[in-house]
């Protein structure tokens, strides 16, 4: 309703904002459906690899490297079902879901720590949530020794930290570490690393919530990945 001025400019906006999702699914789903056709060769070319009479450290050598593309493939295909994903949203108390993230990692045999008295409840989807939160802490124990989750609440945000104890990242990466499939270290070695799609997620969940992330350095060394979500 309104002026026609404005009806026809909120029109246009809707009409802007339908193909711009329609452009972000239909590469969504290029994404997901190349990943997907991907895994049949490459588990046939290993198949083949293990057949082939060549010596066992050349073979080793093959079947790593098909290890590392499968391993971004599943990786490419999470990443595609986290954007697309139709989760219902509902009430979260991330208190009681960060104190199991962290317990999980504690028995795995990770430090972290979760201290928070009372409830975080916040509207959004459950397993994505998850998600977000175990990247974050499985990053920090990855590359920082630990993850110490903080956690504060006001009239307009809810608020988590995630604190290690690492080497932190250079200042010119500190946006270009939540590009999807960039690593600092750049090999795909998984004693190294992850494919590069763990801080990616995580600010697509949270912007998803009309959130963010961001990251920064701690003053006494480390890093501090922060979420803000809005209440």
């Amino acid at each position: 309703d309104g002026p026609e001025e404005v009806r026809v400019a909120a029109h246009a906006f809707n009409q802007m904002q339908m193909r711009i999702r329609s452009f972000v699914d239909d590469r969504l789903r290029m994404l997901a459906a190349i990943a997907h056709d991907l895994r049949g060769p490459i588990t046939r070319v290993r198949l083949r690899v293990e057949q082939m009479a060549i010596d066992d450290e050349t073979q080793r050598k093959i079947i790593a490297n098909l290890d590392e593309m499968a391993q971004m493939v599943e990786s490419s295909l999470a990443f595609a079902r986290d954007e697309a994903t139709t989760e219902a949203s509902q009430p979260v108390d991330l208190a009681a879901l960060l104190a199991t993230i962290c317990d999980d990692a504690v028995d795995a045999g990770h430090r972290a720590e979760f201290a928070f008295e009372g409830r975080l409840v916040f509207q959004g989807r459950p397993l994505a949530l998850k998600r977000l939160f175990a990247n974050l802490v499985d990053n920090a124990v990855r590359y920082g020794g630990r993850a110490d989750v903080r956690a504060s609440i006001d009239k307009q945000k809810l608020q988590v930290r995630v604190e290690d104890e690492g080497p932190g990242i250079p200042e010119r990466e500190m946006e270009n570490v939540f590009k999807p499939f960039f690593r600092i270290e750049r090999s795909r070695n998984k004693r190294t690393g992850g494919i590069g799609l763990g801080l990616a997620t995580a600010r697509t969940i949270a912007r998803a919530h009309g959130g963010d992330v961001i990251v920064a350095h701690r003053p006494e060394g480390g890093l501090q990945p922060t979420v803000a979500l809005p209440r």
